[in-house]
């Protein structure tokens, strides 16, 4: 598994961004005489808040489960942004993600580009990323997966600031990511509004997991039951744990499980003499 790192300048961002890349170009199988050319079904992976393109190598085994499935995991960095778009920064992180990475990593690397390929999941901040993004660029993406999702929208035009309260639900923190918090319901950083417009034939499905000790517990329970209401196909799961890596390297396996993959196939590798 090729493990690069890719920086490029981003329109939608205009700036020099980074990016990690996990390609498996180079997997060797002992009865393959030569490589074959393939065209990779790949998983857009969004980090959660604090985090950078390196959180989920460092935090989980993606690398070595990606690899065992042919699967390319394209892993970029969204700041504390939550992947959305924000007009007066300039800073248009949703269509980073579902416009421009995926034209640039297609162009990069030999990626599939049909939609039954391309997938996108995320954890917390991600988490809510990956669903506010694959449904909105829903042509884009086949399957959405989210770990303890950080569904907090119907909050945000309660928020208030102070000495006391921390930087996160900060009024004027939250203001600088999502613009005015009073008209984020019904737009299109809103999950349940998105949900709204996607064709029900051309719906991504869904995977959400969430831990039983998480304090998201409950406003991931509450989308789970939303997408139900609307017939989505969506596959839910609870596990022991908080909100931490334990539990996201757990269900990042479980995701992999749940997404059509190729069959699982090991290849000689650091480690893996292939006896």
């Amino acid at each position: 598994m090729a493990l690069i790192k890719v920086d490029f300048f981003s329109q939608s961002l205009m700036r020099t961004v980074t990016i990690n890349a996990l390609i498996p170009v180079d997997k060797v199988i002992e009865e393959e005489q030569e490589f074959k050319r393939k065209q990779y079904k790949t998983l857009y992976l969004l980090h959660g808040i604090f985090g950078n393109y390196t959180d989920w190598i460092c935090g989980t085994r993606i690398q070595r489960w990606a690899q065992d499935h042919d699967l390319a995991v394209i892993m970029p960095s969204g700041e504390n942004k939550f992947y959305v778009d924000n007009e007066k920064s300039h800073e248009y992180y949703s269509k980073f993600i579902g416009e421009e990475l995926v034209d640039v990593t297609r162009r990069l690397f030999p990626l599939s580009k049909q939609k039954e390929d391309t997938f996108i999941a995320g954890l917390s901040m991600g988490g809510y990323g990956a669903i506010t993004n694959g449904l909105k660029y829903y042509k884009t993406f086949g399957c959405i997966a989210a770990l303890s999702s950080a569904l907090l929208i119907d909050s945000l035009p309660n928020a208030k600031d102070g000495d006391d309260i921390p930087y996160l639900n900060k009024r004027s923190y939250l203001e600088s990511v999502f613009g005015d918090l009073d008209q984020v319901k019904g737009s299109d950083k809103d999950y349940e509004a998105l949900l709204l417009k996607v064709n029900q034939k051309e719906m991504p499905k869904i995977y959400m997991a969430c831990g039983k000790d998480d304090r998201l517990l409950q406003v991931n329970r509450d989308f789970r039951d939303y997408l139900k209401n609307h017939q989505v196909d969506v596959l839910y799961e609870e596990g022991e744990g908080k909100h931490e890596w334990d539990f996201w390297d757990r269900y990042i396996y479980r995701v992999l499980e749940w997404l059509p993959l190729n069959d699982k196939e090991e290849g000689i590798s650091s480690g893996n003499v292939g006896v």
